[in-house]
């Protein structure tokens, strides 16, 4: 079947099916694994622009309290209260697959492979992966609300978006 562009090299239908087969599920295991390496499973960044009233979020009233504030539209977005006056916002995509993490206890994991994040984001354990992308947040306190911008990984998906708590 080779008429001599081949490299002298006969490729069967069936060898031909089988590797492109392979090369198909490959394909698709790096995209459901990725780790960044193929892009993972983030898609595109979004951009994060929430004005969050902390009011509306009872876990915020307190110091170490953590709460989801994107509504469940648009990228998953969570608020952790650092100090009296000061508040960290992270992605809540996982850097491993991009599955959507809960939050749990104080801190975050992915349901899909176990990572375990500290509320500062900070990975510490199960699969081994970066930390959770941190978003810029300005307080008012005046107004009692947190303006929340960034590009934030896309993604999503695989979590319950409950608070596991």
């Amino acid at each position: 079947m080779c008429d001599g562009s081949c490299g002298g090299r006969a490729l069967s239908r069936r060898a031909f099916l089988e590797d492109t087969g392979l090369a198909a599920v490959a394909a698709v295991l790096a995209s459901a694994c990725g780790n960044g390496v193929f892009g993972g499973a983030f898609g595109p960044s979004a951009m994060v622009d929430l004005s969050v009233s902390l009011s509306s979020f009872a876990p915020l009233a307190t110091v170490g309290g953590i709460a989801r504030v994107d509504g469940n539209s648009g990228p998953p977005v969570a608020v952790y209260r650092s100090a009296a006056d000061t508040y960290r916002a992270y992605s809540m995509v996982c850097p491993h697959a991009g599955t959507t993490v809960n939050i749990q206890g104080g801190g975050f994991r992915c349901p899909n492979h176990g990572a375990t994040f500290a509320a500062t984001g900070v990975w510490t354990g199960g699969q081994k992966t970066g930390n959770l992308y941190e978003l810029t947040v300005v307080y008012d306190a005046g107004a009692g609300k947190l303006q929340i911008t960034g590009n934030a990984p896309g993604g999503g998906g695989g979590g319950d978006g409950e608070d596991d708590d």
